[in-house]
């Protein structure tokens, strides 16, 4: 290897080092919306507004959770018999009954910490927005005749997204993002 090549070699791979170095250091977008990014250990990103205080508001609205699958994701992949096989009224089933649980979820823990659930907007009202994003079930269960097991390493996947809005100008206050 001449020696043009040898120095060129030796720049492409220490500027892949750099790049990869740079790339595994940032634990993600320090803003968003204008929003900032507050530490956290047990959720993988909150954001809020610099000047949101979220404790003033006792009431709160949850809007209905969407749900949305990972664009990846065929439940119908790997060679599912006939009648295990997910069609879009059973796809439709999930998504809704995923939203309802979550809102319900949701209600129960807002009400356990001390948040009376309402249906007005008002100037003391968060609005809460629940979303699934990115939902890849590793086996879902069909209701079928007979028997059958169905054994995997792992449930799935979701991320869970949060926005908490003023119910009355609409403003983002807080963002969660937790996988």
């Amino acid at each position: 290897m001449s020696r043009k090549h040898g120095s060129l070699y030796l720049a492409a791979t220490l500027l892949t080092l750099a790049i990869a170095g740079c790339a595994t250091t940032q634990p993600g977008p320090t803003e968003w919306d204008g929003l900032v990014r507050q530490p956290n250990t047990r959720l993988d990103a909150v954001f809020l507004r610099p000047d949101a205080e979220i404790p003033s508001y006792a009431n709160v609205i949850i809007a209905p959770a969407s749900v949305q699958f990972a664009r990846n994701w065929d439940p119908n992949r790997g060679g599912r018999s006939l009648s295990r096989r997910l069609d879009t009224g059973d796809m439709l089933a999930i998504k809704d009954g995923l939203a309802a649980m979550v809102g319900d979820i949701f209600r129960e823990e807002l009400v356990a910490g001390g948040y009376q659930v309402v249906s007005e907007p008002g100037p003391d009202t968060l609005l809460v927005i629940p979303a699934i994003v990115d939902l890849y079930i590793t086996a879902p269960d069909t209701t079928s005749a007979g028997r059958g097991r169905t054994y995997t390493a792992s449930s799935g996947r979701m991320t869970l997204v949060l926005e908490l809005r003023d119910s009355v100008t609409g403003e983002t206050l807080a963002r969660v993002v937790d996988s």
